[in-house]
C-alpha cells in the first residue's frame, strides 16, 4: 500500500464540506454544489466508502509504523501538501468561520450543542467530527443533518481522483485524536477555540500523563484568538495555561452551569447526564464569543462578575443565556451519548463512554435513570451490561467502574455487526484482525471473572450496589458470554422481545453454552431488562445500526 494513500482519509474530511455561516469542526469552502452526482458505474455510495476504507493502514503495517514513527510535525506539512493537492490552500480555510475543539471527553457533545445554538440563531452550519456511528457521512454535517451520500459520492471520487493524479509517497498521519500534531490543527485562525473535559486516553499518541496530554490538545490555541476551558485537574489546567501564555492566547475558565442559571430560567439540555452540564457551560461560552466577534447583539445580558483568584485563569462571563440559546439547548440531539430507547420490555441505555473519567459519568447516568425509572407491579427485572473496549485502553480499569452496577449478565463481543461485514462497508475496520478483536473480547471476559473473584472482599468506602427487587437467582460471576458479532449479541440479550430488532431465528449455536441457555429463559420471562451499551463508541453505533434501521437510510 502506498503511505501517500494512508493521507486521503484525512484531506476528504477537510475537503469535503462548504458552508455560508457559522463553522463548527473543520471545513472547506468553494466544494459543495447543487449539481448532481455524476452517474458512472463503480460510483455508488458503497462502492466510495469501500474503497475509503482500503485506505486504512492494515494491522500489521500499523504496528511497524507506530515503532517507526518521527517527527509529529512532518504530519502537518504532509497535511498542507495533500490539502494543496486537493486544489485548496490553508489561507482558504482561514476565511471560514471555525470553531475549534479539542478535549478528551464531551468535544463531541460540545460541538452539538454549539453548532445547534448557533442554528437557532438562524445560521447555517458546518459540522466535522470523529468517529462515525452508523454512516461515514454522519462525520460530515450541515444544518445539523448528515450530507446525502450523493453528496459524499460525488465529492469522494472527484478528490480520490485529483489525489490519485498526483499521488507522491510520504510519511503516514494519525488522524481524529485532535490537538497539536493533528491534521484538523493547520487551521490558523479560528474564530474560537475550547477544551473539553481532559483525561487519559490515546497514549501512544498524546502521552501518558494529564500534563502531557494537556499540553498536547493546547496546541490547538491561536495568538490573539479567545479560547475556552472547562474546570480541569490543577496540574493540567496549569499546563493549558502556560501553553496560553506562551502562544499569546487569551484563556477563559467557564463558570459552571447553575452560575448561569442563577436568578434566571432553569436550563434544558437535549442530552441526559449531569456531566453534560459542562458540556452545555463550554458550548454556550463558545457560541457567545462567535456571535459577539460577527458583531451580533443579542448575545445574553451580563450578570455581576465573579473576581478571578490570583495566578489562576481569568473567568469567562457570567450572562443569562438568551431565548435562542436555551433553545438550542433543549433541542440538542447527539446520538450514541447518555441516549434511552424504550422497546417493550426493553429499556437499551447506550453511552459511548471509553476513558475512566467518562465511564464514571456513564454510572451516575445509568444508575439514576434506573432509580427514576417507572417502577413495575410485579415480575422480574433484569440487568444485562453489552461492552467492547479497543485500543490501549485499560479495559479493566472500565469494568471495574460498572462492577458496583451488578449486572445479571455480561455479554462482550467485537464492533462488528455481523460476523461478515463485506455488505457493509460503514462498518468495515481493517486495523485489526479478527483474531485480534475477539481474543481482547476474551480478554474482557478473563478480567470480569477476576473482578467478581475479589468481590468478596470490596474496598471499603466504595460505591453501594445498585438493587433492583426481584432479581433472579443465579451467580454473577459464571453470567457472562462472548459473541463473534454485535447481531448474535443483541439476539440473545433481546430474545425475540424487542418489537423493532427482529432478525431471523438465532442459530443454535447461539444457545449452546450453559449460561446462554438458562439465561434465555430469564430474560424470556423477565417483566423488565435493562441494558447498557458501553466501553466504545463503535460498539454503541453498531448497535444503533440493528435498532434504528433508519439511521442507515
Amino acid at each position: 500500500m502506498s503511505r501517500a494513500r494512508c493521507h486521503l482519509r484525512a484531506a476528504l474530511f477537510l475537503a469535503a464540506v462548504s458552508s455560508r455561516g457559522a463553522t463548527t469542526g473543520v471545513a472547506a469552502r468553494r466544494v459543495l454544489s447543487a449539481w448532481p452526482a455524476p452517474q458512472e458505474p463503480g460510483m455508488e455510495y458503497q462502492d466510495a466508502v469501500r474503497t475509503l476504507n482500503t485506505l486504512q493502514t492494515n494491522a500489521n503495517y500499523l504496528e511497524q509504523v507506530k515503532r517507526q514513527r518521527g517527527d509529529p510535525q512532518t504530519q502537518l506539512e504532509a497535511m498542507r501538501l495533500y490539502l494543496a493537492r486537493s486544489g485548496l490552500q490553508v489561507e482558504d480555510l482561514d476565511q471560514l468561520n471555525i470553531i475549534h475543539i479539542t478535549g478528551t471527553k464531551g468535544k463531541g457533545s460540545t460541538c452539538a450543542f454549539t453548532e445547534r445554538i448557533l442554528r437557532s440563531y438562524g445560521l447555517k452550519t458546518g459540522f466535522f467530527s470523529s468517529p462515525h456511528l452508523v454512516q461515514v457521512r454522519e462525520r460530515i454535517r450541515i444544518n445539523g443533518q448528515p450530507i446525502s451520500p450523493e453528496l459524499f459520492t460525488k465529492h469522494f471520487w472527484r478528490l480520490y481522483h485529483r489525489l490519485e493524479e498526483t499521488k507522491v509517497d510520504l510519511a503516514v498521519m494519525e488522524v481524529g485524536i485532535g490537538g497539536a500534531y493533528d491534521c484538523t490543527n493547520i487551521v490558523k485562525k479560528p474564530v474560537v477555540c475550547g477544551v473539553s473535559s481532559l483525561g487519559i486516553d490515546h497514549t501512544g499518541l498524546l502521552g501518558d500523563t494529564m500534563e502531557k496530554i494537556a499540553w498536547q490538545k493546547g496546541g490547538i490555541f491561536k495568538s490573539g484568538v479567545p479560547a475556552f476551558t472547562v474546570l480541569q485537574p490543577d496540574g493540567p489546567l496549569a499546563v493549558l495555561r502556560d501553553r496560553a501564555q506562551q502562544i499569546s492566547c487569551p484563556l477563559y475558565l467557564c463558570p459552571p452551569l447553575e452560575a448561569l442559571e442563577e436568578g434566571g430560567p432553569l436550563l434544558t439540555l437535549g442530552l441526559e447526564g449531569e456531566h453534560q452540564q459542562a458540556n452545555a457551560a463550554l458550548a454556550l461560552q463558545l457560541a457567545r464569543c462567535w456571535l459577539q466577534q460577527k458583531g451580533y447583539r443579542d448575545t445574553g445580558e451580563l450578570k455581576a462578575s465573579r473576581p478571578s483568584l490570583p495566578g489562576q485563569l481569568p473567568l469567562a462571563p457570567v450572562f443569562q443565556p438568551t431565548s435562542h440559546m436555551q433553545h438550542g439547548l433543549r433541542d440538542t440531539e447527539w446520538p450514541g451519548r447518555t441516549q434511552l430507547l424504550r422497546r417493550g420490555p426493553l429499556t437499551w441505555y447506550l453511552d459511548g463512554a471509553h476513558t475512566t473519567s467518562s465511564m464514571q459519568a456513564c454510572v451516575r447516568w445509568f444508575r439514576q435513570a434506573l432509580q427514576s425509572r417507572e417502577r413495575l407491579g410485579g415480575g422480574s427485572e433484569v440487568l444485562v451490561l453489552l461492552f467492547n473496549s479497543t485500543g490501549d485502553r485499560d479495559s479493566a480499569a472500565l469494568l471495574k467502574l460498572l462492577q458496583p452496577c451488578q449486572f445479571d449478565y455480561t455479554v462482550f463481543c467485537p464492533n462488528l455487526t455481523e460476523v461478515s461485514s463485506t455488505d457493509n462497508a460503514d462498518q468495515q475496520n481493517f486495523t485489526v484482525t479478527l483474531d485480534q478483536v475477539l481474543l481482547r473480547c476474551l480478554a474482557h471476559q478473563q478480567h470480569w471473572s477476576r473482578l467478581h473473584e475479589d468481590q468478596a472482599s470490596p474496598e471499603p468506602g466504595g460505591p453501594a450496589p445498585l438493587l433492583l427487587a426481584p432479581r433472579p437467582a443465579h451467580t454473577h460471576s459464571a453470567s457472562s458470554l462472548v459473541f463473534s458479532c454485535i447481531s448474535h449479541a443483541l439476539q440473545w440479550i433481546s430474545q425475540g422481545r424487542d418489537p423493532v430488532f427482529q432478525p431471523p431465528s438465532p442459530p443454535r449455536v447461539l444457545f449452546a453454552h450453559p449460561v446462554a441457555g438458562s439465561g434465555a429463559v430469564v430474560l424470556q420471562e423477565a417483566a423488565a431488562i435493562h441494558v447498557l451499551v458501553t466501553g466504545s463508541l463503535h460498539l454503541v453505533g453498531g448497535v444503533l445500526k440493528l435498532l434504528e434501521p433508519s439511521l442507515s437510510q
